[in-house]
């Protein structure tokens, strides 16, 4: 059983920075490619961010020059760092991620967290 969990979610004014977690838990044995998504009221799930496996990162770009992706290997996290947040960054955020199990190593499933509630006032 693997688990996504994000956090650091908050209300925050226009212009203000949040960095938000992806923790994943269980039975791990390879964390591939990791991918921020954001979903608005009314929107459709839009990507974010994904930080591959191997250092490589990529930006829609709404975010590009303002949010930063990372990942830590050895705590199977992954970090969203947003700066100068606009209204439209208001969204619930949810991680994405390839996993391979300690049960099945040679293939990468998916698995989607529950998401964290982003809001930025004007």
């Amino acid at each position: 059983q693997v688990q996504l969990v994000e956090s650091g979610g908050d209300l925050v004014q226009a212009g203000g920075s949040l960095r938000l977690s992806c923790a994943a838990s269980g039975s791990i044995f390879s964390l591939g490619s990791v991918s921020w998504y954001r979903q608005a009221p009314g929107k459709q799930r839009e990507w974010v961010a994904t930080a591959a496996k191997g250092g490589y990162r990529i930006y829609a770009d709404s975010v590009k020059g303002r949010f930063r992706i990372s990942r830590d290997n050895a705590k199977n996290t992954v970090y969203l760092q947003m700066n100068s947040l606009e209204p439209e960054d208001t969204a619930v955020y949810l991680c994405y991620a390839l996993i391979a199990t300690r049960t099945d190593t040679d293939n990468l499933d998916e698995y989607w967290g529950q998401g964290t509630q982003v809001t930025v006032s004007s």
